[in-house]
């Protein structure tokens, strides 16, 4: 199936890496540009490298004000158009909702909920007809995850921010959804399971609770990822989409 990226651009954030990077090599894939970033210069080079031609990189943060309007200014001197942007923050840190201090609540609202908003919004001013924003939530969207009171705490409120833009948006032909990753094989989660004494198990028993029975890979994510932002989802808007094996036990 043409998923119709060919010569599209989009930016990604958090992307030198992990998901955000396996869906920049999938939008390659089918012929779109790509202008990644992340906080680390050399991990934003070295996924340019990988990437190849068709991506551009920077070092950005999205806690930086003006972190968004450099990367639409890059896309459009670069590949000169921006069609859209998949948003993604790093996980916040570990915690349940009574251990977090005042001071952790409000950095993480200003990386992960400020930012991504800011974002989204300098993006969707770029945006013509058939524009796509995808915000990386997280399966505690619809459920909470033990120990992650922060995200499960600020979460919900950015998919329920992407559904009202998505209506907002809507009669521009702008679309604008939510992607809620469950586990998926990272680099990140290979380190927590090779820090363990039984690798090997410590993986299994992850897998356990999930429908498949395993874990998921990266570019599992990145395909989806890259279909929900083509034209051949364009009438998929206003969603929070788990993509996590079946884990997440709500409708």
């Amino acid at each position: 199936m043409d998923l119709g990226l060919d010569g599209r651009v989009y930016v990604l954030t958090g992307a030198s890496r992990g998901l955000g990077f396996a869906t920049a090599a999938a939008l390659v894939a089918d012929g779109a540009r790509v202008v990644v970033s992340a906080r680390d210069a050399d991990t934003v080079k070295n996924a340019v490298e990988r990437l190849g031609p068709l991506a551009h990189g920077l070092a950005a943060d999205l806690g930086d004000p003006g972190a968004a309007q450099t990367l639409v200014d890059a896309a459009t001197t670069r590949f000169g158009r921006i069609d859209g942007a998949l948003l993604s923050v790093g996980g916040p840190r570990p915690g349940t909702s009574l251990e977090i201090t005042d001071e952790q609540w409000r950095q993480s609202f200003e990386t992960i909920f400020v930012g991504a908003v800011r974002a989204a919004r300098t993006v969707a001013a770029a945006l013509g007809e058939g524009g796509a924003i995808a915000f990386v939530a997280s399966s505690s969207v619809k459920t909470p995850i033990k120990g992650l009171g922060l995200s499960n705490g600020l979460r919900p409120g950015l998919a329920m921010v992407a559904k009202e833009m998505a209506d907002e948006l809507g009669p521009r032909g702008i679309r604008v959804l939510s992607l809620l990753p469950g586990r998926f094989l990272t680099d990140r989660l290979r380190g927590l399971f090779d820090s363990a004494d039984d690798p090997a198990r410590e993986e299994a028993d992850s897998a356990k609770n999930i429908p498949l029975r395993r874990i998921g890979k990266p570019e599992e994510f990145g395909r989806a990822a890259a279909f929900a932002l083509s034209p051949a989802a364009g009438f998929m808007t206003g969603i929070a989409l788990p993509i996590d094996g079946g884990a997440t036990r709500t409708l």
